[in-house]
């Protein structure tokens, strides 16, 4: 049976091994010195809408909004064009260098610039979420439009 104090041992040195593993992942932006909050202009819903905010989020915190919404047009554009595309970054099978010579593909061919939306493509495939990329461009697509004043609308019209 283990004592006490080894057990106390085992726990402080696992937890001091999380912190260093969180300390060298890179995320879409770093932590901004000040706690200033950025509201995004709609409340999007779902695992792509929380992508697209949180982007959004780091994208106004670096001032790269229009850059990362110009990579992310190219990205959707992409992925309307070539329907397999969409079924290749779903499959589970990829390995880690799979996904990132994807990542590497996708930023080449859609010209994506900026490091907020190169950082953010990496932590897409981190988390193995590149399949929500389609979905993720189309809900910042309406975070862009909501920011800019756009609003969609269907008007129906009767022949006389």
């Amino acid at each position: 049976m283990l004592s006490r104090q080894a057990l106390l041992r085992s726990v402080r040195t696992a937890a001091s091994q999380r912190a260093v593993l969180n300390q060298t992942r890179s995320f879409a932006a770093a932590p901004a010195a000040s706690s200033e909050k950025v509201k995004p202009p709609v409340a999007l819903f779902g695992i792509d809408g929380t992508y697209a905010t949180a982007l959004y989020t780091a994208a106004v915190k670096t001032s790269s909004l229009e850059p990362t919404a110009k990579s992310l047009a190219s990205l959707g554009n992409l992925f309307k064009k070539d329907p397999k595309l969409v079924d290749i970054l779903y499959a589970p099978t990829l390995s880690v260098t799979d996904k990132t010579a994807i990542v590497a593909e996708l930023t080449k061919t859609a010209s994506v610039t900026g490091e907020t939306a190169k950082n953010f493509l990496s932590t897409l495939a981190e988390n193995n979420r590149l399949g929500l990329l389609p979905g993720v461009c189309e809900k910042f697509a309406e975070l862009m439009s909501a920011a800019h004043g756009e609003v969609e609308m269907l008007v129906t019209s009767a022949q006389v």
